[in-house]
């Protein structure tokens, strides 16, 4: 018996007789041209929506946008690799019309359209609210870390800055002593450099630590940490288990199919009080006035809880079981004994703190070290049997304050206090994982988008759009099938 064999390549066959005869009647790209045919380029602010009146015709955007879409879709995200797939690729012939522009004409076109490229995602999440496919009753957040276009040589924190300064100082000392001692002696042929050999290493150093001294100013001028040299907003960050220069990408999503409603692209190291900002978000997007927000215990913050609470977002952080006092509306009457697992509470238009016990602490000095304000209260402390003065200074604190910034000037008129319990809700902690982590996963794993290709936090947010994009066309035409979506756009 004989293999089975491929048809001869010289023999002549009828093929279709049109480019549409080759994509199948469900494939994704039927989709994909008819969403972006139904949009309004120049409403979402695309750069060159409108043909030229005068020279040499250009190329339409919304062949750009179909052309990334279905890259990312598709694990081609680089704009070489998208030139080479119009050549090849039928579903990409058909989708172009077999158009073939240049792959500098391609990455122009997401270099360009960074803010465009989030108004398609935000538009595209509207479509899928008037398909009745976000629940807004219960969304998770959570941050993941995505590889920047910045190696960690090239990423430079005080610390380093000063131990490589430190390093060159040490050098120059020791080729100093060098050159000393080979102008004392007398035969010059048994020195291993000549005094020029080592007085242009020394010049070298000097260059060097030149470089660094300026990077070290820089630093202390704007007042941040880390400097990172081939994409400025990157930062280092833990990813992983390990140190890398990152973004750290931070995604709501809802909890009925799964979709993201939001996403920012962010240089926090960590995501500390990034909540309330994403909800409030959401809020407006999905036009609810409350909705529930769940987050693991990487974003417990007292001051970020309260906030989303006053905003009406019904917050539940893993972990999160404590006594906090607010301001109250009114003089109530409260009679507070006890703070069970109590944070302090910062006030920052009156530049106070709260106590667990709802005493009011006072700005004392400026702790340089982690760069917050230190509040104390010495004769209501004393007083105190509670003891908990040592958690003003630690995390729970978070008085995020520039040293330029912080005053003793504070206000304590006019105000009343109440105590309040926070704690997440177990069980709505235990959906989080099944919400919010599979998404990043997906996006990283399945669809190879675990590393960035522009940068800039502006372009790297424009190509988180295109991600997020596809990640949420791709659940929604599993959900809705391509037959129905398509209906749904005409």
């Amino acid at each position: 018996m004989e293999f089975i064999s491929g048809e001869n390549r010289n023999q002549i066959v009828l093929l279709p007789n049109c480019i549409d005869d080759y994509v199948d009647e469900n494939s994704t790209v039927r989709v994909i041209e008819a969403y972006i045919n139904s949009l309004d380029l120049d409403d979402l602010g695309f750069a060159k929506s409108k043909p030229n009146d005068m020279g040499r015709p250009m190329y339409d955007p919304k062949d750009f946008l179909k052309l990334y879409v279905y890259g990312y879709m598709n694990r081609i995200r680089s704009s070489r690799r998208l030139e080479t797939e119009t050549k090849r690729n039928l579903e990409v012939i058909w989708l172009l019309r077999k158009l073939s522009p240049d792959h500098k004409t391609i990455a122009n076109f997401r270099r360009d359209n960074a803010d465009a490229l989030k108004n398609v995602f935000r538009n595209f999440v509207k479509l899928c609210i008037r398909l009745g496919l976000y629940g807004k009753e219960l969304e998770a957040v959570d941050g993941s870390k995505f590889k920047a276009v910045n190696s960690k040589d090239r990423n430079f924190t005080s610390k380093k800055l000063n131990e490589r300064i430190a390093r060159i100082d040490g050098n120059i000392e020791k080729y100093m002593r060098e050159l000393e001692d080979t102008d004392s002696r007398e035969n010059m042929f048994s020195v291993e450099k000549t005094p020029k050999e080592i007085a242009d290493i020394i010049k070298d150093l000097e260059e060097r630590k030149e470089v660094y001294q300026s990077y070290a100013d820089e630093l202390a001028r704007t007042g941040e940490s880390q400097i990172s040299l081939t994409d400025p907003d990157s930062r280092l960050m833990k990813a992983n288990g390990k140190m890398d220069v990152c973004y750290n990408v931070q995604s709501i999503v809802d909890s009925k199919y799964k979709l993201i409603a939001e996403f920012e692209v962010t240089n926090h190291v960590g995501d500390v009080n990034l909540i309330t900002p994403m909800a409030e978000k959401v809020k407006e997007i999905l036009g609810t006035d409350t909705i529930s927000v769940v987050a693991d215990n990487g974003y417990d913050s007292v001051q970020d809880i309260v906030a989303g609470m006053i905003q009406g977002i019904d917050v539940h952080v893993a972990g999160t079981d404590f006594d906090v006092c607010i301001p109250a509306d009114s003089e109530e009457k409260q009679e507070i004994t006890s703070h069970k697992d109590g944070r302090c509470m910062y006030l920052a238009e009156r530049n106070i703190v709260l106590c667990p016990m709802g005493k009011v602490l006072y700005p004392g000095s400026y702790k340089k070290v982690k760069g917050q304000a230190v509040f104390h209260n010495s004769k209501v402390c004393k007083q105190c049997a509670c003891k908990c003065t040592k958690e003003i200074r630690g995390r729970n604190q978070e008085v995020p304050m520039a040293e330029s910034d912080f005053s003793k000037a504070y206000d304590d008129s006019g105000l009343y206090v109440k105590q309040i319990r926070i704690a997440g809700d177990r069980e709505i902690v235990k959906e989080r994982k099944s919400i919010v982590e599979h998404p990043f996963g997906t996006i990283k794993r399945n669809m190879d988008a675990g590393y960035c290709l522009t940068k800039g936090i502006h372009k790297v947010r424009g190509e988180f759009s295109l991600t997020f994009l596809a990640y949420n066309l791709k659940r929604t035409i599993n959900i809705l099938g391509s037959k129905k979506l398509i209906d749904c756009l005409r």
